[in-house]
């Protein structure tokens, strides 16, 4: 192991100074309030005056961006060898795209407007994935990338939270305010933020870049064998088939939870608290478990391997579906709220195994010209179970029910656990016989 190997695999935040991790945490943190703020916010604003389709398609707008152009930036990020550049310019014209929901009313003009912001906002994640992977190195690319996403994570919690509260404190308008406010502070994060990969010569000309990202988006056949180590295809595949079910249930949450979980608000102690706010602290603690589960799934990832990871989180992520279902069973309000909150610790766990193990198994087997590229096609592939899966949940259980809705979906994460468990090779360096890192999967030998 070479030195500088060696201290990236003692420090927490994966070999960054402190000034440097200090900057990935609170740009990452900010970029994903602001973002689970907005959609929190718009949900209930939108099922205010729209079907349970039309909130579905809140995440789904997003979604939609981020299949797209999640890739787009991260191949532009690899070819040109801008990433920070990239990272800063995507976050800044999402910050601006921000600005015009305070003005414009109504269901599906604010929806058509987080679509187009998500165009720019989805830059952000899979530049700085790559930036932290490279950080972390092969030794300790599981803890960098647990530090980012417990960062993450608290951005995710202070979101929910500050969405339970600001709901009932701030005209939409205000609410918006707030949100843009939180993405610049991303954006001037991330510029501080340094790329420790080699600057490039030379800067491609703009049509070499487009040339180049169609390569790699739209690969000829004999340009696919990438995708064909370890099992990586068919990892996009589960996670695709896993977040339709995550997905499409959170798409509904915060109705479900105000409409129908804590219908009527909660008495605590005498005092009735809002259904908005007990919604806000509910959500917010799937990411404040994601805090604290990333950093110790990180480790598990360097020490035991990736594939358990994956499997157990996608298994887990059935679970939660069908523990969601089951909290309108009970006719007291103490026993809903108690499975409430437990379907959000079980997404908690299984969210941060699957995403820690998926990061770092994407980092194990992608080429380093490639990497961000590949990050970027885990958040296509995410953005696929987005946009297909809230539509579909909600067209569910607009006919017969959230609760039906929730145990009918919970089989796609089920089916993505057997799909991993059955085409994955380990990929932890040292983990397994160089020869078995290399080849194809049995399942994926007359993929093309």
């Amino acid at each position: 192991m070479s030195d500088a190997t060696a201290t990236r695999a003692d420090e927490p935040g994966g070999g960054a100074s402190r000034l440097q991790q200090g900057a990935i945490a609170l740009a990452g943190a900010t970029r994903f309030a602001s973002g689970v703020l907005m959609g929190t916010a718009m949900a209930v604003y939108v099922g205010r005056g729209g079907s349970a389709f039309a909130v579905s398609m809140v995440l789904t707008a997003y979604f939609l961006g981020m299949t797209v152009f999640a890739p787009v930036w991260g191949a532009v990020a690899d070819v040109t060898g801008r990433r920070r550049a990239v990272m800063v310019g995507t976050s800044l014209v999402a910050t601006l795209l921000v600005l015009p929901l305070t003005v414009v009313e109504g269901v599906w003009g604010p929806i058509g407007l987080r679509a187009l912001y998500a165009v720019f906002a989805v830059g952000f994640q899979p530049v700085m994935l790559a930036v932290v992977s490279d950080l972390g190195g092969d030794e300790a690319r599981g803890r960098s990338l647990g530090f980012f996403n417990s960062a993450r994570g608290v951005g995710f919690a202070g979101g929910q939270v500050a969405a339970g509260v600001l709901l009932g404190l701030l005209a939409p308008a205000g609410l918006y305010l707030a949100i843009a406010g939180l993405s610049l502070v991303s954006t001037v994060a991330a510029a501080l933020v340094s790329d420790p990969a080699p600057a490039p010569e030379r800067t491609p000309s703009v049509r070499a870049v487009g040339a180049e990202i169609r390569r790699r988006l739209l690969p000829a056949v004999e340009d696919r064998e990438h995708l064909r180590t370890n099992g990586l295809w068919w990892l996009y595949v589960a996670l695709a088939l896993r977040n339709m079910t995550v997905l499409g249930v959170m798409s509904l949450m915060p109705v479900y939870l105000v409409d129908t979980v804590l219908a009527g608000g909660v008495d605590l102690l005498g005092a009735v608290l809002a259904a908005e706010l007990v919604m806000g602290v509910l959500l917010a603690i799937n990411p404040t478990g994601q805090s604290v589960f990333m950093v110790l799934f990180g480790r598990v990832a360097d020490s035991s391997g990736r594939k358990p990871l994956i499997v157990a989180g996608m298994a887990g992520s059935g679970a939660f579906a069908l523990v969601e279902a089951a909290a309108a069973l009970p006719a007291g309000l103490w026993p809903r709220l108690a499975l409430a909150g437990l379907g959000m610790v079980v997404i908690a766990a299984a969210f941060s195994a699957m995403t820690t193990g998926a990061l770092a198994f994407i980092g194990d087997v992608a080429p380093q010209e490639r990497r961000s590229e590949l990050m970027g096609l885990r958040s296509t592939a995410k953005g696929v179970g987005g946009v297909v899966g809230p539509p579909t949940i909600g067209a569910v259980a607009t006919v017969a029910g959230m609760r039906a809705a929730f145990a009918v979906g919970s089989a796609l994460a089920f089916l993505a656990a057997a799909l991993v468990a059955r085409t994955l090779a380990e990929s932890r360096p040292g983990g397994v016989a160089p020869d078995e890192r290399s080849v194809s999967t049995p399942a994926m030998a007359n993929d093309d």
